[in-house]
């Protein structure tokens, strides 16, 4: 049935052999390894570099590989997550190159999904963003097809704070925008990496994209979220999203669990689902960051088989 993982992202701090050993020590079946660039950090969970696709010769690979079967840990996907529609369009296009090269370490790394988002410019309408990327990302997944890597969207809007205003960064937010893009790009290996935690706050059903996209469904995240009505009551769905929403464990807001993986079962996914913590009220120390993924681990053992 579904391979219980998690995020690299939340142990930021700890090796590649680090993360799998406590992927190994706590059954878990796989990980989705971050693939940042190295260096600073642009935004919370990003620039985390957990496999190094700019320096990943013959050695690092065999390295990678007889490290995970030694752990009985595989890897879910490689992810990357930053704005290739990016205002700067020289910036833009540097997160498009390394997002090939991410696809590249996946086929060396015999790892079958690349995650990340298809960015958008904050300014523009949606409209204008397709047009936009109509033009950057046909030949990111004609590349990624040649390499038969899928390419996983998170349906996250990136749209939290003052900065990512009015628009967000991240174009793949409803149904809808999915649909379009489908149209531009049909490729099967253009799809989704589904976060039912984003269409809650969105004000959405979180489940009915399963039965409607499952097909598309390359990757799972498993995040919950809470939307605090009182706020909410006060400030309107137009203030800052920050200001209303919080993301919490699986277990610890507004995602319906059972039904959500009801329907995952009833349409067949039987891919990876990964916990994704972005949870501030644990992140107070390590050993909080790990009691995390332990607590969802636990939650979720209802609906998932963990490793033995």
């Amino acid at each position: 049935m579904h391979k219980l993982g998690f995020v690299s992202a939340i142990l930021a701090d700890n090796t590649f052999e680090e993360v799998v050993d406590f992927a190994s020590d706590n059954q878990f079946a796989c990980v989705e390894m971050m693939c940042w660039p190295k260096g600073k950090a642009e935004r919370r969970y990003a620039g985390v570099t957990h496999v190094d696709a700019d320096n990943l010769g013959d050695a690092e690979v065999a390295h990678i590989k007889s490290y995970l079967k030694k752990k009985n840990v595989f890897i879910s996907g490689l992810g990357y997550y930053p704005n290739p529609l990016d205002p700067d369009p020289e910036q833009g296009d540097y997160y498009l190159a390394h997002i090939k090269k991410v696809i590249e370490a996946a086929a060396k790394l015999d790892i079958p999904v690349v995650n990340t988002f298809v960015g958008r410019h904050p300014s523009k309408s949606v409209e204008e963003n397709l047009e936009i990327f109509a033009e950057k990302w046909p030949p990111i997944v004609a590349f990624a097809s040649a390499h038969n890597i899928k390419i996983g969207i998170e349906n996250c809007p990136m749209l939290f704070s003052r900065d990512e205003w009015p628009g967000g960064k991240n174009l793949a937010t409803t149904p809808e925008i999915w649909d379009r893009m489908f149209e531009i790009i049909p490729d099967p290996n253009f799809g989704l990496n589904y976060d039912p935690s984003h269409p809650i706050w969105l004000h959405m059903d979180e489940i009915q994209p399963i039965y409607d996209y499952a097909h598309r469904f390359h990757h799972v995240h498993l995040k919950d979220v809470r939307v605090d009505r009182e706020k909410l009551n006060r400030v309107g769905i137009m203030a800052y999203p920050n200001d209303w929403h919080t993301p919490k464990l699986p277990g610890f807001g507004d995602v319906r669990w059972g039904k959500f993986f009801a329907a995952l079962s009833e349409k067949g996914y039987r891919g990876p689902v990964c916990i994704e913590v972005e949870d501030r009220a644990f992140e107070g120390s390590e050993e909080d960051v790990k009691t995390s993924i332990l607590i969802s681990r636990n939650y979720l053992s209802q609906f998932v088989t963990v490793n033995s």
